[in-house]
């Protein structure tokens, strides 16, 4: 894309996300409403020395699709078997309850979406209704608008900010004569494109298929593969029974067939990571999770903590697949800390469900670090769509530590009024370096400390015994006698066990 194309696009998306205009319920975004990806300004941590070469960047921009290539078919009949396909879209939006703020903070979200899966946005029309229609999700007329509005524009895609219905997607796509998706689809996308491991590949193919399977679309008896009962020859048969299996159903079988293989790939991956997690309890290494919001600046924190050089760009669900590293508290205790895969609001049940062995990171974790955007409009929306994923895994009761991440980008106003959102929160920046080491200090401050307490005498010669309790225990005191080292020190009821020979005898013994 050239100079003066890429003008053209920041125009058209500056126009549907800044420009304000109302008539008969419809609103095109409003002035006020928020942006989904962090501005251009504010890109230039991406790359850092704390973020390694990023050299899958380069790679994932290669295969960016490419605005004004076109191979969309005019037919509608062919949409359910053309690859999906984002070029310029129209968003839709229908909102019922809450303020015209929160559904235009929605709908901007669901265009930074689209930009993610290399769409470009053209324009977007949210309509206030008591309730979505239940044939064609807008109403009669404002659908007859939209078709004048994707014919004048050239759209490719109509793309709605909640799931639809297989009813509505298919007479909204008979009465535009477009492409008709909704929120859902677009994540699945996304995730397709940005799935690296085998794992993450199978995850997002389980999900794409659990979605796609109610919402296959035939067309009439033309379908038929072979006939049922006793029909064929020259007659109807006996009872006059129709066509037997068609083609929609032989694609049902063949979707099930492949979900349970893919099932059966993923339960198998199972025992690699719990042999790892296993592993680590048995040495009692504690593991922390970073959770958050998709775009949060998860993975800038883990690059900032660690240097892992995980992949970091301004796009949502930049990164997968969970990436597990090994750190160091201040007085020596080792533990992991792993990034985990983002939230969005109205994350589709099938990616819950696809990538839960990615979230058991956070449900088998010591601790939380849940890195909420300072700059978002909406850091309470973001807050408890996270904690509702984190209670749907089942990881409610691990303690939790609000990192306010991008801190360098808000006012000393905006501050307070995050403060008394959650007090205990810490405000850092992953760009800067602020609030870095008051993080480390709050991880190694709420770890939780092993059970028992041991005291040992320890010879010289097993200096390992003194190494392992730094790493693995809590180290109370320690003084060095005639005949070694005297150690006080919380440990794991597994290492108390296969340190007992070391114990000292009891004072005045």
């Amino acid at each position: 894309m050239n100079d003066a194309e890429q003008t053209s696009a920041d125009d058209a998306v500056e126009r549907v996300l800044k420009g304000a205009e109302t008539k008969a319920g419809v609103t095109r975004f409003g002035s006020d409403a928020a942006e989904a990806l962090m501005s251009p300004d504010s890109v230039d941590a991406f790359g850092s020395d704390t973020d390694g070469e990023q050299y899958d960047r380069e790679a994932r921009a290669g295969l960016r699709r490419v605005g004004g290539l076109s191979t969309e078919l005019e037919d509608v009949t062919e949409v359910e078997y053309r690859q999906l396909r984002l070029e310029n879209v129209v968003l839709i939006g229908v909102y019922s309850q809450g303020s015209q703020d929160e559904a235009e903070n929605s709908m901007r979200e669901l265009a930074a979406l689209a930009e993610t899966a290399g769409a470009r946005v053209l324009d977007g029309v949210l309509q206030r209704r008591p309730h979505p229609d239940p044939s064609t999700y807008l109403g009669r007329g404002k659908v007859d608008e939209l078709r004048h509005i994707v014919a004048s524009l050239g759209a490719d895609t109509v793309v709605a900010d909640t799931e639809l219905a297989p009813s509505q997607r298919r007479a909204l796509e008979d009465a535009i004569k477009v492409k008709v998706i909704d929120r859902t689809a677009v994540i699945l996308d996304i995730f397709s494109q940005h799935a690296k491991s085998r794992e993450g590949k199978a995850q997002v193919e389980l999900a794409q298929l659990e979605y796609l399977l109610p919402r296959l679309r035939g067309w009439g008896e033309s379908m038929s593969r072979q006939a049922g009962g006793q029909v064929g020859g020259a007659g109807a048969g006996m009872g006059s029974r129709g066509p037997g299996e068609t083609k929609i159903e032989l694609d049902r079988r063949r979707i099930h067939s492949r979900m349970a293989k893919l099932r059966k790939q993923i339960a198998g991956m199972k025992p690699a990571r719990e042999a790892k997690r296993a592993n680590r309890r048995r040495n009692a290494v504690p593991s922390v999770a970073i959770a958050g919001y998709t775009n949060a600046g998860k993975s800038s924190i883990l690059n900032r903590i660690t240097g892992a050089g995980v992949l970091v760009e301004n796009a949502l669900f930049a990164t997968l697949d969970a990436t597990v590293r090994r750190n160091t508290t201040a007085d020596g205790r080792v533990y992991t800390i792993a990034d985990t895969v983002g939230f969005v609001r109205n994350l589709p049940h099938q990616l819950v469900e696809a990538f839960r062995s990615t979230l058991e990171e956070v449900g088998d974790s010591d601790l939380i670090v849940h890195v909420v955007d300072a700059a978002h409009p909406d850091p309470a929306g973001q807050i408890a769509t996270v904690r509702d994923v984190i209670g749907e895994v089942g990881a409610r009761d691990i303690p939790e530590l609000i990192v306010f991440n991008k801190a360098d980008l808000v006012t000393p106003e905006d501050r307070l009024v995050l403060r008394g959102l959650e007090p205990g929160a810490i405000f850092a920046s992953a760009r800067t370096g602020e609030g870095i080491p008051e993080v480390l200090e709050a991880i190694a401050r709420m770890m939780p400390d092993p059970a028992v307490e041991i005291d040992l005498l320890v010879p010289y010669d097993r200096g390992d015994v003194v190494s392992t309790l730094h790493e693995t225990g809590r180290v109370l005191s320690i003084e060095y006698l005639e005949d070694g080292t005297r150690v006080r020190a919380l440990a794991s009821p597994e290492l108390a066990g296969q340190l007992e020979e070391f114990a000292a005898a009891p004072a005045g013994a």
